[in-house]
């Protein structure tokens, strides 16, 4: 393929900047085919239409794992519709293409013997740091999302060690994800759920550099391993007594939960960390039986449910 594609424009007759050119030129060296400049509507920022080689395609290094049985689906219709109908975004790496949006898509292609996937190419890399955003094809849990976040934090960090912490906001969405995210990668199994109402309240983004922050962010998740571990023993002990329902993690740490009063004065996320333990450990199992739990669980379950 030549190295200057006669690359489509539009609007028809707009000046493309040098370095959508550039990009275009590059797909076609990686072996891609680079078919239209575009202005998205709602920015009017420049992207590429292309088709890029499926072997240079990868997920963004820190992005959450393909779930099999949505794998499966996704693969199932496509076969059924030999169809690919959905282009996928990627951005261009040192080491291919890397796609936060699409990898379910592209995985299932490969599957399906494709050799090019159609893509909307986006020249600014940090558009890879934009996965929760991005995001709508399968929706995230909360161990997802975290593991995620801890996953571009180590990278940001590594690349960034001087900016802020908070100013990786957008990307990062809450900054509890990446204290629930230290715990995950430690345990997989990790009932993060149970602790994510207390610090979705208290667990904000810090003014800290990175290098700085990352060892804050160690500190809180080993303040919420502690009361896990304080936690742990409380559900051993309570299912000797018969109290064997799978929301009793949830009900002890709600009956526990420092900020049930607070409404606007809130703890800092130490304090509130440290009242949680506090109250774990003086946790009296002897108030409480099974239907109590039963009912918060039935509590908990309906509001879940949208309306």
């Amino acid at each position: 393929m030549s190295n200057a594609p006669e690359l489509a424009t539009f609007p028809r007759g707009a000046k493309r900047p040098t370095a959508i050119d550039e990009l275009a030129a590059a797909i076609e060296t990686d072996g891609g085919a680079a078919l239209a400049a575009y202005q998205e509507p709602l920015g009017s920022r420049w992207q590429i239409f292309a088709l890029i080689p499926m072997a240079m395609l990868k997920p963004t290094p820190f992005q959450r794992d393909l779930s099999p049985a949505h794998l499966k689906r996704m693969g199932e219709v496509m076969k059924k519709l030999r169809r690919f109908t959905e282009p996928i975004v990627v951005v261009r790496a040192e080491d291919g293409y890397w796609t936060p949006n699409g990898n379910h898509r592209r995985a299932a292609a490969i599957k399906l013997g494709a050799e090019t996937v159609p893509a909307i190419v986006i020249p600014e890399f940090d558009v890879a740091y934009q996965i929760l955003a991005l995001n709508t094809e399968k929706a995230h849990n909360l161990k997802d999302k975290s593991l995620e976040v801890i996953r571009m934090y180590r990278a940001r960090l590594e690349a960034s060690p001087r900016a802020a912490e908070k100013d990786f906001a957008f990307e990062f969405e809450r900054a509890h994800f990446a204290t629930l995210g230290v715990l995950y990668e430690r345990s997989p199994r990790f009932s993060g759920g149970v602790y994510a109402p207390l610090l979705s309240r208290v667990d904000n983004f810090l003014a800290k550099p990175m290098r700085e922050a990352i060892e804050e962010r160690e500190e809180r998740a080993q303040q919420v391993a502690h009361a896990d571990e304080v936690l742990a023993g409380l559900v051993a002990t309570g299912k000797k007594r018969g109290l064997t329902h799978p929301y009793l993690k949830n009900y002890i740490v709600a009956r526990c939960n420092p900020l049930t009063r607070a409404r606007k004065n809130l703890p800092a996320c130490r304090a509130a960390l440290n009242s949680l333990v506090k109250a774990l450990e003086e946790f009296d199992l002897g108030k409480i039986n099974f239907g109590q739990v039963r009912s918060a669980a039935q509590i908990a379950a309906a509001s879940a449910v949208e309306p």
